[in-house]
């Protein structure tokens, strides 16, 4: 199981995050910065930007990822263990506290966790080598298999419920109790500052305190209460990584995942479509049917070799509370009463639990109906679950907010050719049906979606709408009746549903046919709306879930007709679609360049002399009277590194190389096309030709040998790429085509200074020589506007044989060219401005040298293909 799109970039902001913790060393100044350079800072009059960082774990690093329900939490939460533990040094230990709400839940995790064939586990072992264990809190404190030694050499996660750590009275917790069997972890505490004072050394709140843990909290927005915080801080974190779809108003986000990348990668059911009936009958009768539709259509879908798909209803019944309501005991024996085979129906409530033990996703399994109250709230999901019917009082606005979440996972992540298979559907009666589609809003908020995720039909009249006077006699009586639901009992002989004809096509059901309509419209319109969005910037639809914060700079409005319909040439490559369909093109990038590309057949000379010292750790630091930071700092005393090197080298020859190479590669993280088992190879292939002295300066400086090696690995595949690249142009399946086009507004971040016939309002940040090149180029007559080009996600690239080239400015001139513009300090005249300028001019040459010119800028030392400063000038004047 490999990271969907947007999974990767969340942990790609990760690893950013943590390369600004490297360069400001405290994470309140990091987290700041790095939001200044996406979206400009914080002005809190305005609320623009990002709300500066809450300190509210003062001793770790405390940053939440937004991703909706059904987006993927736990296996992003898998990946970006693996980030956060590369950013931290080898002699600390690898342990995890893994925070959920609720016991269900922590169930679900433990065996996520711990199940070899589970593709959270299969990630865990690739990313730890293997080494990885989980752990309950009865495990701790048993000591099972729990020790100092083992500790060192593995992941350890230790999934927990907040409970375990919150509640008031101490005394009674275990983990803060004397533990005989955790007293071999007292020998090995480095600082005994760490330990909580009146506690016992040996508990096991003091042991895990002392290694200063990574923790997860898992739907975090339900650990925001003092008490919450006051139980992450007893357990003395380093760092501390918040997943929920709802971040609170105290959460630090590090990146948030909008909702159409969840419907892009099929992972949700949506819109939901709302269908407002007549009566409490109708949405049963209407929910029987749609079932039944839904599993005939699951059914010819598996014939022609779809996968298995057995839809369920999800029946929200109405408490105990007065007679006449329709409970699950009255339901269920209405559902029975009509021939519906009770194997097939299951209540779950908060005193009953008949799906205990039951796999809803076997093909074994019968059930089709859950009747629940409000029980099915987070933590519960079967992808299966289609429908919601409430059987709320048509007098009240239906509550679906709690358990809408659970009918939105989509089966097998995939979309089905059904459109009715893809979207979710809520039945009510209710005659305050605005109020209920509040309660939806609020539904689809809480999984982190919005009211654009719905669609609604209204079929109850106003008349019906209008409450029933009770009786003047019996209003006597009970003066606080004013009404009476003349639909509270069930009427078996409207329902029209047949349980033993599976064939039934239900073809004259209105209702039915009105929702397939809408299914098909809506399916149509989302595949519209995410054609239009892959035209977008990465990061356009993060800036539209993020909404007013994002200050948005507008087009100058005399340039508009100058770029008006105007789309500057990116790179396609002529591609082989079918036998039937012949040839197309697609957008060009690195990855089908390297098709055949075989890291073996390179060679492994390496130039490995001048590499520092930069074995990073993390210092917890007094900074302030009760402030304390995370830093990373370097290490020059031996007596920290020896440790752990000596634990390597005592190893046989063979062992030290896996081990060495293992590290090197999770250092070097992913180079995707090129196969991890291809890197590893290289890397053994190199640390063979080591002697042992090498082998230990390696692990001594293990993230400079990392990037010698990755640099090596780029520099040969960037090689091949380019000389595919250029065969590929010459037999003419390479083409330069109109693609990117000039967005109306633009999210520059940190701007720069005012220069006159810039195209937006206000521009990027600039260097000094940036500031200085543009500046002139500004002042020539024959320059209509400049624009400073927006980096990775935001603005133009040429994409060709290297990662994607965003040069520095875009130019324009009166006589219609267009003028890319690259700037180079004389000090970066390397191997990797040479290709991007042979990348440049080639991609002023395809597309078309009379409309488009490319100009690497140096000041004073131009490489060859490139300008200096006062030659791009001239030249360009004359342009």
């Amino acid at each position: 199981m490999e990271l969907k799109s947007y999974q990767y970039k969340v942990i790609k902001d990760l690893e950013t995050y943590l390369a600004y913790v490297q360069q400001h060393k405290k994470t309140d100044k990091a987290f700041n910065h790095y939001w200044e350079d996406r979206i400009g800072p914080y002005n809190p009059l305005t609320g623009q930007g990002m709300q500066l960082y809450k300190n509210t774990i003062p001793n770790a690093a405390h940053v939440c990822i937004k991703v909706p329900t059904a987006g993927g939490k736990t296996f992003i939460a898998c990946n970006a263990l693996h980030t956060i533990f590369n950013a931290y040094s080898a002699i600390m230990p690898k342990v995890v506290v893994w925070l959920v709400p609720w016991s269900n839940l922590l169930g679900q995790t433990v065996s996520a966790l711990s199940n070899p064939d589970h593709p959270y586990r299969q990630k865990l072992n690739s990313l730890f080598n293997h080494r990885v264990m989980v752990y309950e809190k009865k495990d701790l404190l048993m000591g099972s298999n729990f020790n100092p030694a083992v500790v060192k050499e593995q992941l350890s996660i230790i999934v927990m419920s907040f409970g375990s750590l919150r509640a008031k009275n101490k005394e009674d917790r275990k983990v803060y109790q004397e533990n005989g069997q955790l007293a071999p972890f007292v020998s090995h505490y480095t600082n005994k500052a760490d330990l909580l004072e009146d506690i016992d050394e040996t508990a096991l709140i003091n042991v895990l305190r002392s290694m200063q843990p990574v923790i997860v909290v898992d739907e975090s927005h339900n650990a925001e209460s003092n008490l919450s915080v006051e139980m992450l801080n007893a357990l003395n974190p380093s760092f501390v990584l918040d997943l929920t779809a709802t971040p609170k108003n105290n959460s630090n986000i590090v990146s948030l995942v909008p909702a159409i990348e969840l419907k892009k990668e099929h992972m949700v059911k949506l819109p939901v479509i709302v269908y407002n009936h007549h009566d409490k009958t109708d949405v049963v009768n209407s929910a029987l049917h749609l079932q039944r539709k839904l599993e005939l259509l699951a059914i010819e879908q598996e014939k022609n070799g779809g996968r298995y798909i057995r839809p369920i209803v999800l029946f929200q019944a109405q408490p105990k509370i007065g007679e006449e309501n329709i409970t699950y005991e009255k339901l269920k024996k209405q559902l029975l009463s009509i021939g519906i085979p009770e194997n097939q129906i299951k209540i779950k409530t908060a005193t009953i639990d008949e799906l205990k033990g039951e796999n809803l996703l076997s093909r074994n399994c019968e059930v089709r109906y859950i009747i629940t109250i409000n029980a099915l709230k987070e933590g519960w999901d079967c992808p299966f679950a289609y429908v919601l019917a409430s059987l709320a009082d048509r007098s009240s606005a239906v509550d679906v907010e709690q358990i809408l979440g659970r009918v939105l996972r989509q089966p097998y992540v995939m979309k089905h050719n059904a459109s009715l298979l893809n979207i979710s559907y809520v039945l009510t009666a209710s005659a305050k049906f605005n109020d209920t589609l509040q309660s939806i809003v609020k539904g689809l908020q809480a999984a982190g979606f919005s009211d654009r995720d719905y669609r609604e039909i209204d079929t109850m009249t106003d008349e019906e709408k209008q409450p029933i006077r009770a009786d003047p006699l019996e209003q006597l009586f009970s003066p606080g009746k004013t009404t009476v639901e003349p639909d509270q009992e069930l009427d078996s002989t409207r329902i029209s549903f047949q349980p033993d004809d599976i064939t039934e096509t239900v073809a004259n059901d209105t209702v039915l046919a009105k929702i397939e309509t809408m299914a098909e419209e809506q399916s149509a319109e989302l595949e519209t709306i995410i054609q239009q969005q892959k035209k977008q910037p990465a990061d356009e639809q993060i800036f539209e879930e993020m909404g007013d914060k994002i200050k948005r700079y507008k087009m100058v409005e005399a340039n508009k007709a100058y770029v008006s319909g105007f789309r500057l040439p990116q790179f396609y490559l002529t591609v082989q679609q079918s036998d039937i369909f012949g040839t197309g093109k697609e957008f060009l990038s690195q990855e089908p360049l390297l098709h055949q590309f075989k890291l073996s057949n390179e060679d492994t000379r390496i130039d490995f002399e001048q590499i520092s010292s930069d074995l990073y750790k993390v210092d917890i630091e007094e900074t302030g009277k009760s402030e304390y930071d995370a830093r990373f700092t370097k290490i020059e005393d031996l007596m920290l590194k020896e440790p752990v090197v000596g634990y390597i080298l005592s190893k046989p020859k063979d062992s030290q190389i896996k081990d060495i190479a293992h590290q090197l590669i999770q250092t070097i993280g992913d180079m995707y096309p090129i196969a991890d088992q291809e890197i590893r190879v290289y890397i053994e292939r190199i640390l063979n030709s080591l002697n042992a002295e090498q082998l230990q300066d390696i692990l001594i400086r293990k993230h400079s040998y990392a990037d010698k090696i990755k640099a090596k690995i780029k520099q040969h595949a960037d090689n091949w790429a380019e000389s595919q690249f250029n065969d590929l142009i010459k037999i003419g399946k390479i083409e330069a085509g109109a693609s990117w086009s000039f967005p109306e507004l633009i999210v520059p971040g940190m701007l720069g200074a005012s220069i006159t016939k810039s195209l937006y309002e206000r521009e990027g940040q600039m260097n000094n020589f940036e500031m200085s090149t543009i500046t002139d180029i500004a002042s020539l007559s024959n320059v209509v506007f400049w624009h400073r080009n927006l980096g990775r996600g935001k603005g133009f690239s040429i994409n060709g044989y290297k990662s994607n080239h965003y040069p520095d400015f875009i130019v324009g001139t009166r006589s219609g060219k267009i003028i890319l513009i690259e700037t180079k300090g004389d000090d970066r005249d390397n191997s990797d401005s040479m290709a991007k300028c042979r990348l440049g001019n080639k991609w002023a040459e395809l597309a078309g040298g009379k409309k488009f010119s490319y100009f690497m800028v140096f000041d004073k030392k131009a490489i060859e293909g490139a300008y200096t400063s006062d030659k791009a000038k001239e030249l360009i004047r004359q342009l």
